[in-house]
């Protein structure tokens, strides 16, 4: 796969190597904005691995009538400006049909306003959570472009609300990124949490990138609260919590999917996590998931398959795949069509890998349905391009993330539903 980085530090960290077009006649070229660098760096990085691994399975089946499709890999770092000017390249010079990204909402929107939805072309985001795209989706304004394999947070914050007072945390403090994904969470669960008999001792926003979070931390300590709801990213996140630890704060935390990382919790220190909880959008075991927890490590170079992104980055690039191989050609609006029409809810079950993907492309080929069944659980999308799924509730004990459970959507729902909400 060919793929151009434009960060030179991840060029030499990552290593994502070209594979060469020599044997192939042709190519079919889509591009790649993801957070390689920045607050969600290590996102990114899981998900640029994960996407560029089903492509690779795709393409050993045997591509797009025999092209292969080729990946142009562009980072965002983090920053929304950074990732309209890439995206926009993308799609103004390099004439892609398709974007895969971003990874945080907070770049994925802007991407989405400024570039795809006026140029029609086709937006399919693995982590974007925030409610704003369903709400842009009903407003008229993302042309039907946009689709995304995570489930909004307009649920996940009612999961995690739940889940709080179910390990009796009554009295938090919160601390949260101060963008679209973070003031959306907070909303949700604020709304949620104190129906549900929660007291909520204040509410910190921060800005990314700070050298210290001390001020932050001290505000957080106002009210005595019992525990800390951090909404961040892995970096950000690990220098407020040991801020908040290093002034007392309570070693108990409630925490959102972008803590549910490795680097996390080692730069905190696995010691002040023991009473750690968290919520994940989550995943229905299928081959696709068995699958995908054997090989990615060893493609990757080492990254976890249960690394944040990465799962239902592998998705994003497998519906890609299958979508360009249903239009059978590089044009939006036939890719747009074709995303739903290999999630059919009468096709022939489709996994993840090589082999799968060959009996996907000889079915598509016979005009028969499919259904892809991803490393998340069977997808299907609503007219606004959203999933819904289960979410998955973990803690971390001694310095790993556990899975504890799992609430269902249609649970969340009816939690909703009972709070008025």
């Amino acid at each position: 796969m060919r793929n151009t980085v434009l960060a030179a530090t991840l060029l030499a960290s990552l290593a994502f190597a070209p594979t060469a077009h020599a044997a192939s006649q042709c190519a079919i070229e889509i591009g790649l904005v993801m957070e390689l660098t920045g607050p969600a760096g290590a996102y990114g990085q899981a998900g640029a691995k994960a996407v560029e691994m089903a492509l690779r399975d795709f393409n050993e089946a045997g591509g797009v009538n025999g092209c292969k499709i080729a990946a142009e890999i562009r980072d965002s770092q983090s920053q929304g400006t950074v990732a309209v000017d890439q995206a926009s390249q993308l799609v103004n010079i390099r004439k892609v049909p398709v974007i895969i990204g971003g990874i945080i909402s907070s770049v994925s929107i802007p991407i989405l306003t400024s570039v795809t939805a006026p140029a029609g072309v086709v937006q399919v985001s693995p982590a974007s959570s925030s409610p704003t795209l369903t709400e842009l989706g009903r407003a008229g304004k993302t042309n039907g472009v946009f689709f995304r394999t995570i489930t909004s947070d307009a649920l996940q914050g009612v999961a995690a609300a739940k889940y709080a007072t179910d390990q009796g945390l009554k009295k938090l403090a919160i601390i949260h990124v101060n963008n679209d994904f973070g003031v959306n969470m907070v909303r949700e669960f604020k709304a949620a949490y104190e129906k549900l008999g929660g007291t909520i001792t204040s509410i910190t926003p921060y800005n990314e990138k700070q050298a210290s979070y001390t001020a932050e931390a001290d505000a957080a300590m106002a009210g005595d609260p019992e525990a800390l709801y951090l909404v961040s990213y892995p970096v950000d996140g690990a220098t407020i919590a040991r801020a908040w630890i290093s002034n007392g704060g309570p070693q108990k935390f409630l925490l959102n999917d972008g803590m549910n990382s490795s680097d996390f919790i080692n730069a905190v220190g696995a010691k002040y996590l023991n009473n750690a909880y968290g919520t994940s959008s989550g995943t229905s075991e299928t081959a696709s998931t068995d699958y995908f927890n054997k090989n990615f490590e060893g493609f990757s170079g080492g990254i976890k398959p249960d690394a944040p992104a990465a799962d239902r980055s592998y998705d994003a690039g497998a519906i890609v795949a299958l979508a360009v191989a249903k239009a059978g050609k590089a044009e939006p609006a036939a890719i747009k069509a074709a995303i739903r029409e290999v999630v059919a809810e009468n096709g022939a079950p489709i996994h993840a890998g090589k082999e799968e993907f060959a009996k996907a492309l000889a079915l598509i080929k016979e005009g028969k349905p499919i259904k892809y069944e991803g490393v998340i659980g069977p997808i299907s999308f609503d007219q606004y391009g959203d999933i819904t799924g289960p979410f998955r509730l973990w803690r971390i004990e001694n310095g790993e993330v556990k899975t504890v459970g799992e609430m269902s959507a249609d649970e969340v729902r009816k939690i909703k539903a009972g709070l008025g909400k």
